[in-house]
């Protein structure tokens, strides 16, 4: 008998993941698995401690599976959503989502995951282009790009040659004007 991990969750305290427990419990009971729910309220990316917490023992194989509702139930985004998945299959455990009715484990299941992660991909460079724009925008408008200036950076630094030194220490041993190779006659 398979022992699966039940995940529901919900993004304020307004909510209650009674709807998702309900239909989990019955797809858990109705497919005779052994299965315990785990329950997020209000969770934040910061803090989002039952799913940790279930993470880990998922690691740990105390479980076979996860069974969620939907796939936006269990990850706040894309990229956390497919390489958390993409671990959990790789270890083999099970990754179940009811309804869109995925199965992980299997042929279409892995072909999922394959378009997934190049809706991924897309997100990251979506996301890349729009910081590269709002630096541009920011640096036209005279906003300084970068970390704050700290308390190091507010002293006039002293210039002791630092730079010439590792210069010369690299080519320390190695002549200015190096003498002919015998293969000089090759290039004439």
């Amino acid at each position: 008998m398979k022992h699966m991990a039940l995940y529901c969750r919900v993004s304020t305290n307004d909510q209650t993941t009674d709807n998702q427990r309900i239909i989990l419990v019955k797809h858990a009971e109705r497919m005779g698995w052994k299965y315990q729910v785990f329950e997020e309220i209000m969770s934040t990316t910061k803090a989002r401690r039952v799913k940790a917490d279930l993470l880990l023992r998922l690691r740990k194989h105390e479980f076979d599976g996860i069974l969620v509702y939907r796939l936006d139930r269990y990850a706040r985004s894309t990229t956390e959503l497919l390489l958390e998945i993409q671990e959990l299959v790789k270890k083999g455990i099970e990754f179940h989502s009811l309804t869109e009715q995925l199965d992980f484990g299997t042929a279409s299941g892995r072909l999922h995951l394959a378009v997934l992660s190049a809706f991924c991909e897309f997100e990251r460079s979506l996301l890349r282009e729009r910081v590269i724009l709002g630096q541009q925008k920011g640096q036209t408008a005279g906003i300084k790009i970068g970390r704050p200036a700290g308390s190091t950076d507010k002293r006039k630094r002293k210039n002791n040659g630092y730079l010439e030194r590792e210069k010369e220490a690299i080519y320390e041993g190695i002549p200015k004007n190096p003498p002919p190779n015998n293969y000089d006659f090759l290039n004439h």
